[in-house]
């Protein structure tokens, strides 16, 4: 059942000057990574804050789960970090789920920035919590390289723009035309469809569904695909946006697109679906992407979307 939209809890907007906490949920990051993000916050006019303990390791984690769970908690608890944005995603994210209070984070709403394997935080938050979550840039990927971060949706989503538009230069291109309102959710496909089945499971319904991932072959964004269609998560969903998908092919030579491949599965369900946006894993300049909040998609000669209300208090 979806949340309903009067409920949704809005965090307070990002200023220059403001402290934004970085966290590492999953993987393990690397110290000169983590200073390049922290040197890309700055340049946007925050103070970077982050714990000695993130760069702790455990196997392929970044340090144990009791470590990233009580560093997320704290970041949230703390009065002076005003947003927090995950250094990178990779796998670990499910360790925490069992662990983390809910309540503490429903309880004091703050910015919170990622995508990857942090997909079912974002949605976890979103669903549970009513919170605003954002699908956007990361400190040891995005804000550590030139370019990484489109700014224009960075500072309006996280600034309080109350109506803004995603259209020229993101990416997306038209593969079945059409109009659609509903609530922008979603995230990575892989961590989308390992959430069926859990009391974590994705809500779908009423929603603009934004489905992105990196280095799967088509037949596996296929099988992923029907699995969502099987297990009636494209009904209700008023349009799909997917993102840029990089590196998803067969190899070199294969002889059909990942857009043959998508239309397969969703060109009966008569909405509309773009292809390309860049936000998640992208080749450039992340968009940033308030989860929850309603948004309209046009689809046409041009791909056109636009978030109807502020995802922040101003």
């Amino acid at each position: 059942m979806a949340v309903p939209q009067k409920s949704r809890v809005r965090p307070a907007a990002l200023r220059r000057g403001d402290k934004v906490g970085i966290v590492a949920p999953a993987s393990n990051i690397k110290r000169e990574l983590l200073e390049a993000g922290c040197d890309g916050l700055r340049a946007l006019g925050y103070e970077p804050f982050y714990f000695d303990s993130i760069l702790d390791r455990d196997l392929y984690f970044a340090g144990s789960a009791e470590r990233r769970v009580r560093e997320l908690e704290e970041m949230f608890l703390r009065d002076d970090v005003r947003a927090i944005v995950c250094a990178r995603g990779g796998y670990g994210v499910n360790y925490l789920l069992s662990a983390i209070d809910i309540k503490k984070i429903a309880a004091r709403p703050k910015i919170f920035v990622g995508y990857s394997d942090i997909t079912v935080l974002l949605t976890w938050f979103a669903d549970d919590a009513n919170l605003v979550t954002f699908h956007g840039p990361m400190a040891t990927k995005d804000l550590a390289i030139d370019g990484g971060v489109d700014l224009a949706s960075w500072h309006s989503a996280l600034g309080g723009d109350s109506s803004w538009q995603i259209a020229a230069g993101s990416g997306a291109n038209s593969l079945l035309p059409g109009e659609a309102e509903g609530r922008l959710y979603g995230g990575c496909l892989s961590l989308l469809v390992a959430a069926l089945g859990t009391r974590h499971d994705i809500r779908t319904e009423d929603t603009i569904l934004f489905i992105e991932d990196v280095a799967e072959k088509p037949y596996r964004i296929d099988r992923m695909l029907m699995h969502l269609k099987l297990a009636g998560k494209f009904t209700g969903v008023r349009g799909i946006v997917f993102g840029e998908m990089m590196d998803c092919r067969q190899n070199a030579q294969q002889d059909y697109t990942l857009e043959e491949v998508v239309l397969r599965i969703v060109s009966d369900l008569g909405i509309p679906v773009a292809f390309g946006m860049r936000s998640g894993h992208v080749s450039r300049a992340n968009i940033t992407l308030p989860i929850g909040v309603r948004a309209r998609l046009e689809v046409g000669s041009d791909v056109k979307l636009t978030i109807l209300e502020s995802a922040v208090d101003s």
